[in-house]
């Protein structure tokens, strides 16, 4: 077992004793912004601001306040007053003009003494899962520029494996935290949906039904400490590994995955199995259905908020814009109740399962300047049966690529203390 501290633990406890200062460590934080090859992890930052937000803390506070001095990026669809709101889309950032008030994430972030070092990329609107962008450049991988990150959380993924912030905000709503979370090597947490009534004040949505606010980070045992400052989570005692039933997807589900991915959950079972853990393979076969639910809901709402702009985006987008305008009432209609069908079978999932465990993604990574035309199905296959059902997942870093661990729909805490013992294990 790890007997080293987390990232957030281990400076936490450099500020208590006296040994690191939050100006300097935000000025370590932001020498390391907008190291990829692109120079676009953010599209909006000012470390002037960011270094004066700093000096304001309060030593007394820091005990109160579980953020206290930790570098934090913003992705660029929750406003932070003083600064632009893009939404990944040059349009948008000139139309919106720089917003007059926080976000209520941004507020939530300051009042835990949160010190936000910028506003990361995304893939245009939140709507795509690679990261890449006409307006302000693909995101690419600080650790290796021939990698995209994925996205649509891709700057909030870059940011922390740049070591510009510690953690970073981000959102799912078809798997935007989980997707560069595992391509970028990371601890991703999306929240179940039916947490952060409130926090969409000052956000852009794509599509309300299914989109979760979520973090990205480097280890594991920071999950609890960032979902209770953001989210209320409470932090509770982990479950015991030992008696926890365990579902994994059939071989034909995973027809797919690259033999890495494959490995590294094999790696995780085993983990998980050697401390008691049971396992059973679940029937996965009405997963087939997700993407004929998911896709035209998230069209159609999406289409809502940005009509009469369609042509302002990219043509992949406006394309999908399009359709989602074209879907009528009564299909929606349909599709609602396929969608509560389906909430009812992935609720009964989890009467034989404590937790399902399966891949982010079926590949490792994605090389830039590749066709990724077919990437964005090929994930989504993945993790649409959890954005439909609305369950809170954890990311779980493999040696390469990740792996989902799915818990029950607001079993979040219970969800986010066993990914952190796991943590303990790596």
């Amino acid at each position: 077992m790890s007997i080293t501290a987390s990232p957030i633990e281990e400076l936490r406890a450099r500020y208590r004793q006296g040994d690191a200062d939050p100006v300097a460590e935000v000025d370590a934080a932001l020498a390391r912004a907008n190291s990829n090859a692109g120079g676009n992890v953010y599209l909006a930052r000012d470390e002037a601001w960011s270094r004066a937000e700093a000096a304001k803390l309060r030593r007394e506070d820091l005990e109160r306040q579980p953020l206290w001095g930790v570098p934090v990026s913003l992705k660029d669809c929750f406003d932070l007053a003083g600064f632009p709101t893009s939404c990944g889309s040059a349009f948008y950032r000139e139309r919106n003009g720089v917003a007059k008030r926080d976000s209520a994430v941004a507020e939530r972030l300051r009042a835990a003494g949160a010190v936000i070092t910028g506003k990361t990329h995304l893939h245009q609107l939140a709507y795509g899962i690679t990261g890449e962008n006409k307006d302000f450049g693909d995101c690419l991988q600080p650790r290796d520029a021939g990698l995209l990150t994925g996205g649509s959380s891709s700057g909030a993924a870059a940011s922390v494996q740049e070591g510009s912030a510690l953690a970073a905000i981000g959102t799912d709503t078809g798997g935007s935290v989980r997707a560069p979370a595992a391509l970028c090597g990371l601890a991703g947490y999306r929240a179940s949906v039916t947490l952060g009534d409130g926090l969409w004040r000052g956000g852009a949505h794509l599509a309300a039904s299914f989109d979760t606010v979520g973090w990205l980070y480097r280890d594991l045992r920071d999950g609890p400490l960032l979902a209770e400052a953001l989210l209320g989570v409470p932090r509770v005692d982990a479950p015991q590994i030992a008696g926890l039933r365990i579902g994994l997807p059939p071989r034909a589900f995973l027809h797919d995955c690259e033999k890495d991915v494959l490995r590294g959950m094999q790696e995780w079972a085993q983990t998980l199995e050697a401390r008691g853990a049971s396992f059973a393979a679940f029937d996965a076969a009405f997963w087939v259905e997700a993407m004929e639910i998911f896709a035209p809901i998230q069209a159609s709402e999406a289409a809502e908020i940005h009509r009469g702009n369609f042509q302002h985006f990219e043509p992949t987008i406006a394309e999908r814009l399009a359709w989602g305008a074209s879907i009528s009432a009564d299909e929606l209609a349909g599709l609602r109740e396929r969608l509560a069908g389906f909430r009812a079978r992935m609720s009964a999932l989890f009467e034989a399962c404590d937790y399902l465990l399966l891949p982010c993604c079926p590949m490792t990574e994605l090389r830039a300047g590749e066709d990724q035309s077919e990437t964005r199905m090929r994930i989504l296959r993945y993790t649409t049966p959890m954005s439909l059902a609305g369950t809170p997942v954890v990311t779980l870093p493999a040696r390469v690529g990740g792996m989902q661990l799915v818990g029950r729909v607001g079993g979040d805490a219970e969800l986010l203390a066993l990914s952190a013992a796991l943590g303990g294990f790596q």
